[in-house]
């Protein structure tokens, strides 16, 4: 694990961050474990800190993206040859961190862990599977490379994709987005099947009407990240 930085991005998850860095030492022995503390109201940094993880926190809710491009930057000050971006929920399963960096270690730039590549895991609603199947189609169009999880946010960065989010980060929507720019930026990327699993602790804040706006909003995104200037 020589090299590598996981980043866990966290917003209000006092209730189990502390869990989910312990376990990732106990499974990776060794590995290093940077928290973004994005702006929480709780004690998310503390708790983070007490189980060994480095953080990071924003005075202020930031989003995703900025999160990442956070750690992406720490990752690169403290000479880390690749990243690798989980959530502070304690939805993806550290069994399948091996996976994503086989595929960093053959040379891709970004990796994708892909809950629908084969996989059995924890299943989403079925009109999350909707959106993100239509999206799914629509990116591959624009990437000219089949992609079957866009939205997924367990994925590696290996150094030349580091250095490109570290300073350019997607304006609304960072998963699906940041897959079109590494491929308008000729990044190598590939997806790697992963395991998935329910959140530890709260729930998520997407309703059935917000997964319709965001599919919308996302395809716009993706129409306009496609023809901005490289």
């Amino acid at each position: 694990m020589a090299g590598t930085l996981i980043i866990l991005l966290a917003y209000n998850e006092e209730a189990c961050i502390a869990d989910v860095v312990t376990e990732l030492h106990r499974e990776l022995p060794g590995v290093d474990v940077a928290v973004v503390d994005d702006g929480s109201r709780d004690r998310t940094s503390e708790r983070a800190r007490e189980a060994g993880a480095h953080v990071l926190r924003h005075p202020i809710n930031l989003g995703v993206a900025a999160a990442e491009s956070t750690g992406l930057l720490y990752a690169l000050r403290h000479g880390y040859s690749r990243a690798l971006r989980m959530d502070g929920d304690g939805q993806h399963d550290p069994h399948s961190v091996p996976a994503l960096l086989e595929a960093l270690e053959k040379g891709a730039e970004l990796v994708v862990g892909s809950r629908f590549a084969g996989m059995s895991s924890f299943r989403s609603t079925w009109l999350r599977r909707l959106g993100s199947g239509l999206i799914s189609r629509l990116l591959s169009s624009l990437c000219r490379q089949r992609m079957t999880d866009p939205t997924s946010g367990f994925r590696g960065f290996g150094p030349r994709a580091m250095r490109y989010f570290s300073t350019h980060f997607p304006h609304d929507y960072p998963e699906p987005e940041s897959v079109l720019m590494a491929s308008r930026q000729r990044l190598p990327i590939v997806e790697v099947p992963v395991k998935m699993r329910a959140r530890r602790a709260g729930q998520s804040t997407l309703t059935a009407w917000r997964s319709t706006f965001y599919m919308a909003k996302v395809s716009f995104a993706l129409f306009m990240e496609r023809f901005r200037a490289v």
